[in-house]
């Protein structure tokens, strides 16, 4: 009796590419890829910045003598530009306590957020604390930690009693630990404030009628060396372009990953004291997206394609 032999049989399927995609898919990807490069190309082509004549930075409006039809009080304020420069550091003022202190005290190495008003004010600069306020508790950012902040009154009149009134009101508004040691309330004579006024740019003047100062509203962020950095005009300073100001202020030392997008995607435009979006930049983080998951889709289906033709081993016949 012979022995029966034990055949193996191996039964593959005919060997075509690696992934087959439905022509449809192909298609889509096709346009997908399409739609991502050509709007990345017309990118690269273009300078990095915006050019004078786009939105973000437009050109600005022509000066001439016109007729404002403001009050005589208000035709001398207003708020100056002075983008990068310094503030004097050796200016001498009176903390919360009384005591002498320069300004340089506060530059330790972080941003400095700085407001000038002044603590009987009836209505404004009660507005600007607050706007700075509700800005400071939207922001991961400690004040003390990553930034200080520094409010002086422009009134030479006004008293350190005063301004422990105001720090106790709005250390406690904020309500996060170590920001009594971070946010400073100064109050000092005639010939400092008006040093510290001028380089900021800041412009007031006394109302003899209502025995008020008219003055403009408005915050300015200042890197740790004592430049300015960025203006925020008005009573309401978005958070977000707070967090910006602070990150650049800082040189990226206080930076995420997602800051570090943000400012790709958005510039401050000294125009308006705002960060807007660059489309262009946009349109690249888009494609690179767009491209990354391209990519990772044909992977995932090239494995899915990959063990769908490996060859099937059938059971051993007697």
């Amino acid at each position: 009796m012979q022995k029966a032999e034990s055949r193996t049989q191996f039964t593959t399927r005919p060997r075509t590419a690696s992934c087959r995609l439905p022509s449809a898919v192909c298609r889509l990807l096709l346009l997908l890829s399409a739609y991502c490069l050509l709007p990345t190309a017309f990118c690269f082509a273009q300078p990095g910045m915006p050019q004078p004549s786009s939105p973000l930075y437009g050109a600005q409006p022509v000066s001439g003598q016109t007729s404002t039809g403001l009050p005589r009080a208000l035709k001398n304020v207003g708020i100056d530009q002075r983008l990068n420069e310094q503030v004097p550091l050796d200016a001498v003022f009176k903390d919360e306590s009384g005591q002498d202190v320069t300004l340089a005290r506060f530059f330790k190495g972080k941003p400095v957020v700085l407001s000038l008003v002044y603590y009987t004010c009836p209505m404004l600069c009660t507005q600007v604390l607050n706007g700075q306020l509700g800005s400071f508790r939207q922001i991961s950012f400690n004040i003390g930690e990553q930034y200080e902040v520094v409010t002086v009154s422009f009134d030479p009149k006004e008293t350190p009693q005063l301004a422990a009134s105001k720090k106790e009101t709005y250390v406690k508004g904020y309500n996060r630990a170590g920001s009594d040691a971070g946010w400073h309330f100064l109050t000092g004579d005639e010939a400092n404030i008006k040093r510290l006024t001028e380089a900021i740019g800041f412009r007031y003047a006394w109302d003899e009628q209502t025995k008020q100062f008219a003055h403009a509203s408005g915050i300015m962020v200042l890197t740790p060396q004592g430049k300015i950095a960025r203006y925020f005009y008005g009573i309401d300073y978005p958070p977000r372009d707070l967090r910006l100001a602070l990150v650049e202020a800082s040189e990226n030392k206080i930076c995420t990953t997602v800051d570090a997008l943000m400012l790709y995607c958005y510039h401050y435009d000294p125009a308006t004291g705002r960060y807007g979006a660059v489309v262009m930049n946009i349109v690249r983080v888009a494609g690179v997206i767009t491209l990354v998951l391209i990519v990772g889709l044909l992977l995932v289906l090239r494995r899915r394609g990959g063990r769908a033709d490996s060859p099937r081993v059938s059971e051993a016949r007697p």
